[in-house]
């Protein structure tokens, strides 16, 4: 389970490819529902890549 503000390495990302292994911080207060697919919102990710929408088993904790 992650929760706002946690640091994630993104393993992969069917969103957007090219966050593959960069890290960023989830921006998501509760759990994510049907409006993301069950995807959690990563941002600051780097100066090219926006907020990407990850599933739970592209990500892993850094922290």
């Amino acid at each position: 389970m992650f929760h706002a503000g946690d640091e994630v390495l993104i393993t992969s990302c069917e969103d957007d490819p090219r966050a593959a292994g960069r890290t960023g911080r989830i921006v998501d207060e509760v759990p994510p529902g049907p409006l993301t697919a069950g995807r959690w919102t990563v941002h600051r990710i780097g100066p090219l890549v926006g907020p990407v929408l990850c599933r739970t088993d592209e990500l892993r904790k850094t922290g």
